[in-house]
């Protein structure tokens, strides 16, 4: 798959607006137009990108728009376009696409109406096209404006946009922070290939790896082709994994994974692979189902049987053209913030690592080792809303990633952002609330569902943790963050069509919202959950990809215990929070763990859980 560039998100100013904007041109297509308006200040720019196309009958193809409103605030907004060569529309998102005809309307959804001036939004589909030509579309309008990029009189007030919709327009992440301790300033030329330097955003001008191991089990899938060509991560999740020697339960080793990249690129954009480093010493001490393998005191093991060989792989030169993205140990940093002491969510194994101080020695060693190999971009894991967002965990965890980070040999340049949602399911979006509205004079947050956190949804989260961090965290404008979405769609038959009418306030939150959890602390196979928005790059401001970390269709953890066997190879423990009949913990509000039954060990094929990602895919498949 392609990942998709969009105008308004680059990462540090004029450098990464012009890398952006020459990134476009990557794309089988890309169209930037402009226009005036006689009644009103008036005026858009669209660009349309084809992300990738594929024969068939009928061929298909990813489109991208990018929609920037040059005028007047609008309150909603609508696009229509003609394709010239009788391409149709089969589905799409971010927003209401008519289809099977080559011409096209498209209108905002419920949460992104309102556009500010030099605002964007970003509507995506899948189409069919002839299978020799598809040209782009050569005009466009926005509410009956042509987009050709001026803008005319204003004659009218203005509408102030909507303080839900993040901005995405062509500002730049801040001011200027220097050039990197890696090396000299990146030209546009470097934007296109993964050596002669560190790029500002990896995923800018590239596609995704699409791991073959997952990607069989998926095709092998009823409708699993839909999905079965799109990037995921390689979890490297034990010492084993690296080589990946016979008997260990691993088909494919750290360097065969590269060397499938190195493939996939040859065909033409730069490969984007994801690792995902995940073997800390006294790994996920809040959780049984993914505890790890190395003793929580056995710093030294870590570092010389694990990182070390990671570090030598991806470092040999024949991987230098990859981009190289790093996911640097899921829930390690912020189960030391909430479950070490204090909290009803405290864990003697949390206690532990927080004393000895593996967790943080452990993330320093390994951003030393990766930090210097240029073509590698290290994400650090910011858990996500639903764990973080109450300022008494906010604020400490900021806290603590800088003092991991400051602590690295080369301090804040070492990491390239941070990543949140990863492996779980909270939504980008609740279309249908708004964070601190009110129902009969009580706010939605106070229910037990939000616990009186102020998020509900995880965009507002990650982009708020990137200001933090760049503020009072010390972290330079220069980092970027990244959103799990494949997992958190939440579609289906079960999704709110509009916001409820009930005056109860709990009613009124339940019956609104698309996240149909018992608790939002459940994250072992939940029920319900749809695959989200596809892997795409700089969707918004500040937020360097939408990424599938946690390959759709791998289990979170058993639902039963599973003895150590040919169904655990690797005797991988149980957690009740993966049982459907267990009654919770202080930790999901001693709910329901609402997760689905007969699921096996973590890592391991799930069929049931993929067909029902798939069926409650939001937007759909």
């Amino acid at each position: 798959m392609r990942f998709n560039v969009l105008r308004g998100a680059a990462r540090s100013p004029l450098r990464r607006a012009f890398i952006a904007a020459c990134a476009l041109t990557l794309g089988s297509s890309a169209v930037v137009l402009a226009a005036t308006a006689a009644h009103a200040a008036a005026g858009c720019s669209v660009t349309y990108t084809v992300q990738s196309q594929w024969p068939g009958s009928p061929a298909g193809f990813t489109g991208q728009l990018n929609i920037t409103n040059l005028g007047d605030p609008l309150t909603s907004w609508t696009l229509q376009f003609s394709f010239p060569a009788g391409q149709t529309v089969q589905q799409g998102w971010n927003g209401n696409f008519t289809t099977g005809s080559q011409n096209v309307t498209v209108t905002n959804a419920a949460w992104n109406g309102t556009l500010g001036t030099n605002q964007s939004v970003q509507p995506g589909f899948n189409g069919t096209w002839n299978g020799s030509s598809n040209p782009s579309p050569t005009s466009f309008t926005l509410n009956g404006t042509a987009c050709t990029g001026t803008v005319g009189p204003s004659n009218g007030p203005s509408v102030g946009p909507s303080s839900r919709g993040p901005s995405v327009g062509p500002s730049s992440r801040g001011p200027s922070v220097g050039p990197s301790s890696r090396g000299p300033s990146i030209g546009p030329s470097q934007s296109q290939g993964g050596g002669g330097g560190h790029l500002p955003n990896p995923y800018v001008g590239a596609k995704g790896y699409v791991n073959p191991d997952w990607a069989a089990k998926a095709a092998a899938e009823p409708g699993g082709s839909r999905v079965s060509g799109f990037s995921t991560a390689v979890w490297l999740d034990s010492i084993a994994s690296i080589t990946a020697p016979a008997g260990s339960g691993y088909t494919t080793s750290l360097a065969g994974h590269l060397n499938n990249a190195v493939q996939q690129a040859a065909s033409g954009l730069p490969v984007v692979i994801e690792l995902v480093i995940y073997d800390l010493p006294g790994r996920d001490c809040a959780a049984l189902a993914s505890n790890g393998e190395i003793a929580p005191t056995d710093i030294t093991r870590y570092e010389t049987q694990y990182i070390d060989p990671i570090a030598a792989t991806l470092a040999q030169p024949q991987y230098a053209n990859l981009r190289i993205v790093t996911i640097i140990e899921p829930d390690s940093l912020p189960n030391l913030v909430t479950n070490a002491s204090g909290q009803a969510g405290a864990t003697a194994a949390c206690a532990t690592m927080l004393q000895n101080g593996n967790y943080v020695t452990g993330v320093q060693y390994a951003l030393n080792k990766l930090h210097p190999i240029t073509n590698v971009y290290n994400y650090i894991d910011a858990a996500h809303d639903a764990w973080l967002g109450w300022s008494t965990n906010f604020d400490p965890a900021i806290t603590l990633f800088h003092n991991v980070v400051a602590g690295t040999t080369a301090g804040m340049q070492s990491i390239d952002g941070f990543i949140t949602d990863t492996a779980n399911t909270l939504p980008l979006h609740e279309p249908f609330l708004t964070s601190g509205q009110t129902v009969n004079g009580q706010q939605i947050n106070s229910v037990n569902f939000y616990s009186f956190n102020p998020y509900i949804e995880e965009l507002t989260y990650a982009k708020d943790f990137w200001t933090k961090a760049t503020t009072t965290g010390g972290f330079p404008t220069t980092i970027g963050m990244l959103i799990d979405t494949g997992r958190n769609g939440w579609g289906g038959p079960n999704r709110p069509t509009g916001p409820s009418t009930s005056t109860d306030v709990t009613t009124f939150v339940d019956q609104s919202r698309i996240d149909k959890r018992p608790a939002r602390g459940d994250w072992c196979n939940p029920a319900g959950a749809g695959i989200g928005e596809r892997p795409t790059a700089a969707p918004q401001q500040n937020i360097d990809a939408y990424v599938w970390i946690k390959p759709p269709g791998e289990s979170d953890g058993s639902s039963s215990l599973i003895p150590t066997g040919p169904d655990n190879p690797a005797g991988k423990g149980f957690d009740q929070m993966c049982d459907p009949n267990y009654g919770g913990n202080p930790r999901n509000n001693n709910s329901p763990t609402g997760a689905l039954p007969n699921a096996p060990v973590s890592g391991a094929w799930f069929s049931t859980q993929f067909q029902q990602l798939m069926a409650n895919a939001s937007p759909a498949l």
